[in-house]
Order: C-alpha cells, then sequence, then structure tokens
C-alpha cells in the first residue's frame, strides 16, 4: 500500500490511462450523469483538461494509476480515485498533497455526489457558493468549497 501513496507527475503518454481512470471513477460515483455526457467529456478531459493542470498521481505495485489530481491556480480541478482503490487514503493523500506542496484551497463538488461532499468536507473544506449548472452549462449543480484554515489547529 505504500508504493500507491507515493504521489509523482505523470508524463503525457500517460494521459490514456488517466483518461481511462477518469471514466470509471466517474461511472462509479456519477450516477446523476448520463452515458452520453461521459462519454462527451471523455475526449476533452484526455486531450484538453489534463493539459491545462499540474496533475499528481499514484499507482499501485503493478504500476496501475490508482488515482490522480489536477490543480491549478490553487484550486483542485479534479481528483479521481480507480474504484478499486476508494478508501485506501489515496484521495487524502493525493488532496493534502495539493494543499500542502501546491497551495490548493478551494475546489468545486457535484452537489449530487454526496459522498466527495463529506470526503471534502472531512478535509476541512466548507461550502462557500453554488452553481445550478457545471462547467459545460449543464443542469449538474456545482457547489464551490473553500478549505477552513483552522482546519490544522482543530485536527
Amino acid at each position: 500500500m505504500r508504493d500507491e501513496l507515493e504521489v509523482f507527475t505523470p508524463h503525457p503518454s500517460e494521459y490514456p490511462e488517466l483518461a481511462q481512470l477518469w471514466e470509471k471513477s466517474v461511472r462509479a460515483t456519477h450516477h446523476f450523469l448520463p452515458d452520453s455526457y461521459i462519454r462527451l467529456l471523455r475526449p476533452l478531459v484526455e486531450n484538453h483538461y489534463l493539459n491545462a493542470v499540474m496533475l499528481i498521481c499514484c499507482r499501485d505495485r503493478r504500476g496501475y494509476m490508482t488515482g490522480f489530481a489536477g490543480i491549478a491556480m490553487g484550486k483542485v480541478e479534479m481528483l479521481f480515485i480507480h474504484p478499486r482503490h476508494r478508501g485506501h487514503g489515496i484521495g487524502t493523500r493525493l488532496l493534502q498533497y495539493a494543499v500542502l506542496h501546491l497551495n490548493a484551497s478551494e475546489l468545486e463538488v457535484n452537489e449530487q455526489n454526496p459522498k466527495a461532499l463529506g470526503f471534502y468536507r472531512k478535509q476541512g473544506f466548507e461550502v462557500i457558493s453554488r452553481s445550478p449548472v457545471d462547467g459545460m452549462g449543464q443542469p449538474y449543480p456545482l457547489l464551490r468549497m473553500r478549505r477552513v484554515q483552522a482546519q490544522s489547529a482543530r485536527a
């Protein structure tokens, strides 16, 4: 398990594997999204969104990606964990790395993903605003969250 918690930056040649991980994670956690929307987003993730962020990843002992996060301008733009590896501390490790080393203090989460919302709250983030639509203008509300500075004092 220790190998999975080491954080590294992936090479662009690994983007297809990251896009596959993204899709598996989304299908396991975003039940509110129709298949057609996921199929629309996947090439955007692989060919555009991954290039727009600083990526950090974890992998298992066999070398397969177990999770990744993308950070830009102090904001966690994406955090996805392979379904087989959820609950093993990978999301926590990636988020903590983003906060401590990449100065991430904000993020957005789908309102219809209550487990992710609970995870981020547990990690010291609070909701500061709501958008009724996602980044593509579709009716999938987003909650904007900010890390509470006093979190470290409470931990």
